[in-house]
């Protein structure tokens, strides 16, 4: 409340009154959605744009699935894929179970078994939202400066394929890097959310996009209170997939496709974040870090000795049957005794359930080669 009017005259029997108004108690600051000025820089940017009344432009729209059409079909980009046989890391799975990524080197099939029809709607959403923000940062570029007079913060980094600029995100900025690290070539296929450039300083910016959907605590300033693991080892790996574009920055993008109302005062907002934003610090150790992971994953492949399993990461495991049915018996025994100390330890109930549910499924598709 502005302290100027905490004393209003009013109107008493035709006389001028002043009345004390009781000050409110001291309101505690809002904390700002992102960890960096980057990072609430970007927030504030589809802040203001989402706010302002929509902007439509038919000929910008074609223009959008043009450049789909020609990636797809006239004009593909070529990518140094290496020698035949070559096995892939992606940037994804930075984070992966080492398990996981044995068997994906081993080139053992992809699970093709049907999900539920909720998660395949979930990971459509989560597609959807990414491709909403790539085509507003296209409209910010083309129509910002009109609608608010001055120049927008960031705009997107283009890159050239066979002559024609296309925005550097999705397949369009498709990048295949073979590093040698120790020894051994590391190959990495990968392709980012989106390059930006801050038109204040010219550097450029990774921007990785993800979406929380179950509830709209998810991204609030309890339930969030900084970049997933998972998520900050992919953009770093991105950072090495695009090294020789200059980059050095990075931020991931949280936005929440749970509303909690679609009536919200501003402060109510606020407190309720539907976006909020990490930069996240790009340094040689990590990248270093994931890059050792990885050999050692190919050096496993080369010795034919499996990584260690980890159950907690088994959810989201692409390979559950390759990776199930390669367990000995005494892993399998070792996994089991590992359940039951997380059943009785203090690990969060929805990680317990993650490692009940993954247990469940080894125990239902193992065969005991003992018997």
């Amino acid at each position: 409340m502005d302290t100027n009017l905490m004393f209003q005259p009013i109107q008493v029997l035709g006389k001028g009154k002043t009345v004390a108004m009781k000050p409110k108690a001291q309101e505690t600051e809002t904390p700002k959605r992102g960890n960096s000025e980057l990072a609430n820089r970007i927030l504030d940017m589809f802040d203001k744009w989402h706010g302002h009344r929509e902007i439509w432009d038919d000929q910008l729209d074609a223009d959008i699935h043009r450049m789909e059409m020609e990636i797809r079909t006239t004009n593909r980009k070529r990518l140094p894929w290496g020698k035949k046989g070559t096995k892939y890391f992606s940037p994804s799975s930075a984070n992966s179970d080492s398990r996981e990524l044995y068997m994906k080197m081993l080139k053992e099939p992809r699970d093709q078994e049907d999900g539920k029809p909720h998660q395949g709607r979930w990971r459509r959403m989560g597609e959807a939202f990414g491709e909403m923000l790539q085509r507003d940062l296209l409209f910010i570029e083309k129509h910002w400066e009109k609608e608010f007079g001055e120049k927008p913060p960031f705009v997107p980094y283009y890159v050239e394929i066979n002559g024609r600029r296309y925005p550097a995100w999705e397949k369009y900025a498709q990048e295949i890097k073979h590093v040698e690290h120790n020894g051994r070539t590391i190959s990495i296929l990968g392709q980012c959310d989106g390059i930006l450039v801050d038109t204040s300083t010219g550097e450029l910016i990774i921007l990785e996009i993800k979406s929380k959907q179950t509830t709209s605590a998810q991204t609030g300033f309890y339930s969030m209170k900084e970049v997933g693991e998972d998520h900050e080892r992919q953009t770093m790996l991105y950072s090495e997939l695009y090294e020789n574009y200059g980059i050095s920055k990075a931020v991931v993008l949280y936005g929440n496709l749970a509303r909690k109302s679609w009536n919200m005062e501003k402060e109510e907002y606020e407190a309720n974040p539907d976006l909020r934003a990490f930069e996240v610090d790009l340094n040689d150790e990590e990248r270093t870090a994931i890059l050792n992971k990885f050999e050692k994953v190919l050096i496993a492949v080369d010795d034919q000795n499996p990584p260690k399993f980890d159950i907690t990461k088994f959810t989201f495991n692409n390979y559950k049957e390759a990776t199930v049915k390669s367990l000995t018996s005494e892993e399998y025994d070792e996994i089991f005794a590992q359940v039951e100390r997380i059943k009785k330890s203090r690990m969060p109930q929805w990680k317990k359930n993650s490692v009940i549910k993954a247990w469940e499924y080894i125990e239902e598709n193992w065969v005991d080669s003992r018997l």
